[in-house]
């Protein structure tokens, strides 16, 4: 991980495509964006229809599981795109509050989302396991690979959340928190002046006793 704040170099630095196509995180987001995008391709695109002409979801004919499916892959697939455009602007941001509230929302969305990857994995997998196979003709394979990429889904979301933690943990290295304000540190204080009174004043030569009049010879 870069040293700098929250997983990044200091702002100011040239953006390295290279570099930055090999991070963890651009390739399961870049991963995270392809099967959303197949999960809901392939559940709109199989939408039989029964004899009288009508469609129905192939899920059971379970329209919610349709729903759900194609719901959290679209927002999956927006999410995904979002963040990879915030990872190349990431670097140039200087403040690090700004840095600390990206990696917790890219916590959180990551989170959320492995969870809803699941919940749609086990929901379309339920409804599959009672649909009646005499009800369609075709699309069978379109919802086993629906099934397949919503579990695949799980396994890239989960590392991108774990890859945030890790960063927001991270926080900012180049800070230290032993810093003391002088004027706070009560340790080492100032060094007093010197006694000018008793220690370096001489008496200056030619002077005149003012009590007497009386001229007085210089002071060694």
């Amino acid at each position: 991980m870069e040293r700098g704040a929250y997983g990044a170099a200091k702002a100011g630095g040239s953006f390295n495509l290279e570099q930055f196509l090999r991070r963890p995180e651009t390739i399961f987001r870049i991963c995270s964006c392809l099967f959303a995008l197949i999960v809901f391709a392939c559940i709109v695109s199989e939408y039989p229809s029964d004899r009288e002409g009508k469609l129905f979801c192939i899920f059971g004919r379970n329209n919610d599981a349709c729903h759900y499916g194609v719901g959290i892959g679209v927002l999956a697939f927006i999410g995904s795109l979002v963040f990879l455009g915030l990872d190349i602007y990431f670097p140039t941001l200087s403040n690090a509050n700004y840095r600390k509230y990206l990696v917790l929302g890219d916590l959180g969305f990551s989170g959320l989302w492995s969870f809803l990857w699941f919940v749609g994995f086990c929901f379309l997998t339920n409804q599959w396991s009672i649909t009646d196979p005499h009800s369609y003709l075709t699309g069978a394979d379109n919802a086993r690979a629906a099934i397949a990429f919503s579990f695949f889904s799980i396994l890239t979301w989960i590392p991108l959340a774990f890859l945030a933690y890790k960063r927001y943990t991270a926080g900012v290295d180049d800070f230290s928190t032993d810093y003391v304000d002088p004027s706070q540190d009560t340790t080492t204080p100032y060094s007093s002046y010197p006694n000018t009174v008793s220690d370096s004043y001489q008496q200056p030569p030619f002077t005149q006793n003012s009590d007497t009049g009386e001229y007085q010879p210089p002071a060694y």
